[in-house]
């Protein structure tokens, strides 16, 4: 995949492009859906396949407090990727871009610069200065500058098959700690992604269960308990227990991430780990006693071991 950060990096037209454009957060069924569209048409007519997003989400580069990402940018780049989009185009989002008229972004951007013949978008798709393009104007420009304007059905739910797939409702049901039922709608396990870091050193020498303490990157947080998770290492995959809170049985309130990794021993410490949310254990808790504290630990550990190995994770 080829990745362009700046529309002025675009050295001429595409061969044949067919553009969707959106903020795709999440990645989720309903924008790979989008892709896989994308790439059929492009196919068709020979044609570059090409995903148009941008940096930093629009309402943010306006000043206006948007909902937590889902996917920072990293993560995003890399899900599109594996989706086998051709070009990705991030564009910095700025108030002077988002004054040039949806005419102008049309003709001038889509048409001219990157000689677009086919756009692929969902039905409530808006863009342009104020929001004045939609599908509609789309539709009459097609016309008149020579593509093909094609409206995406949405993905429901393939259980329920009326829930629409949209990052609003991922985004609540991570942050209701769902995250089983998250990866129905992403195709993979909610990930999150963070530096480890010296935590309160007791994990190993208090509770004989050692952990890694996560300096969070992503925005987007689960709800508050114990996970059972897998964990990507720099020296391998491996199963794990999460708790995400504040260590309520040593009273000092602080939040953190700490995972324990399971027949782990090597020094990750100042490296980059990204954990996969699989199943929700249990609510954090406050106990009586370390010992009672570390019983329930070991029994977690079962748990997860359990839910795991079922899930296909050894």
């Amino acid at each position: 995949m080829e990745l362009i950060e700046d529309i002025d990096r675009i050295e001429g037209p595409f061969r044949n492009a067919v553009i969707t454009i959106g903020n795709f957060d999440g990645v989720h069924k309903g924008h790979q859906s989008l892709f896989s569209q994308v790439k059929e048409k492009a196919k068709q007519i020979n044609g570059t396949s090409i995903a148009m997003t941008f940096d930093p989400h629009p309402l943010k580069a306006l000043g206006i407090s948007g909902p937590p990402l889902i996917t920072r940018r990293d993560q995003k780049m890399e899900l599109i990727e594996s989706c086998g989009i051709d070009v990705l185009l991030c564009i910095p989002f700025s108030k002077e871009f988002a004054s040039i008229t949806a005419h102008d972004f049309i003709e001038e951007t889509l048409v001219n610069k990157m000689g677009m013949k086919a756009i692929i978008i969902g039905a409530d798709y808006s863009f342009g200065k104020d929001r004045m393009g939609n599908i509609a104007l789309l539709k009459e420009e097609s016309n008149r500058l020579n593509f093909e304007t094609i409206v995406s059905d949405w993905t429901n739910d393939s259980e329920s098959r009326l829930e629409r797939i949209s990052s609003t409702r991922i985004r609540e049901i991570i942050m209701e700690g769902k995250v089983d039922q998250a990866m129905k709608y992403l195709g993979r396990h909610y990930q999150i992604r963070g530096k480890v870091i010296k935590g309160r050193e007791r994990g190993g020498s208090q509770l004989g269960f050692p952990t890694a303490n996560i300096k969070l990157h992503d925005e987007l947080c689960p709800k508050l308990g114990v996970y059972a998770v897998t964990v990507e290492t720099i020296k391998g995959d491996f199963q794990g227990v999460a708790n995400i809170g504040f260590s309520p049985t040593f009273g000092d309130e602080m939040f953190t991430i700490e995972v324990h990794i399971l027949d782990f021993k090597h020094d990750i410490y100042n490296t980059r780990i990204r954990v996969n949310m699989v199943a929700r254990l249990r609510d954090e808790k406050k106990f009586s006693n370390i010992k009672e504290l570390s019983e329930q630990i070991d029994h977690d550990i079962d748990v997860a071991k359990d839910i795991l190995t079922k899930n296909g994770h050894t």
